[in-house]
């Protein structure tokens, strides 16, 4: 397994870059050019607040991929669901039915990707579906407990600082999700259905949608 930590030195934003978020804009001007009348929009790029609120815009952006941490994990598909959550070594806290219902996902090799929010907005709490909204603003959908599986087998002390779950959605369309955590000393896994909600304890587990991740 291959791991990948942002640096802790960032480097800065390249020209290159400044480019790029200036074409986005552009392309983006021109694209919907009919929805701007002229004496408006030369009204607007006269407002003082515009340049606060893009900058604002691209700093939400940005901070989302800050702190990002990257697993490359060879996952074993063959398992069945509960051979995967045993592999693992942890004591488990888990509902068999739901168990069941873990998907299997696919690829040998994956590259799964943590991210951590900022709840502090929201009252320190983020449900579900707001949840897998975070997933698709990242480009990431939720790993499957497989690969999140294969992580924490793979490194049994990643949940001690780091605790990390995903979640998925079973045939009746309720939330379960799959946690690696650490309570009294004692490492554990909890495979369950519900729908509660999270708070900023939590590293959630995506992988890319896109090759550019």
């Amino acid at each position: 397994m291959k791991t990948m930590t942002p640096s802790v030195v960032q480097e800065k934003v390249t020209d290159q870059q400044i480019d790029k978020a200036t074409d986005v804009f552009r392309s983006i001007v021109r694209k919907h050019r009919e929805e701007f009348p002229s004496d408006a929009m030369q009204q607007a790029l006269g407002t003082k607040g515009l340049t606060s609120d893009l900058l604002g815009i691209i700093r939400k952006y940005v901070e989302m991929f800050v702190g990002m941490i990257v697993r490359l994990v060879n996952v074993d598909r063959i398992r069945k669901p509960e051979q995967v959550l045993e592999a693992t070594g942890r004591k488990q806290y888990v509902d068999k039915d739901v168990v069941a219902t873990m998907p299997h996902g696919e690829g040998g090799e994956v590259k799964v990707i943590f991210f951590k929010l900022d709840l502090s907005q929201r009252n320190g709490q983020i449900s579900d579906d707001d949840l897998a909204k975070e997933y698709t603003l990242r480009g990431l959908k939720p790993a499957d407990p497989y690969s999140l599986a294969a992580v924490n087998e793979a490194d049994p002390s990643f949940a001690d600082a780091h605790p990390n779950a995903t979640h998925w959605k079973d045939a009746n369309g309720k939330w379960c999700y799959a946690a690696f955590i650490v309570w009294s000393d004692e490492r554990g896994v909890d495979v369950y259905r519900h729908d509660f909600g999270w708070d900023d304890y939590w590293w959630f587990a995506g992988l890319a949608q896109s090759a550019g991740l």
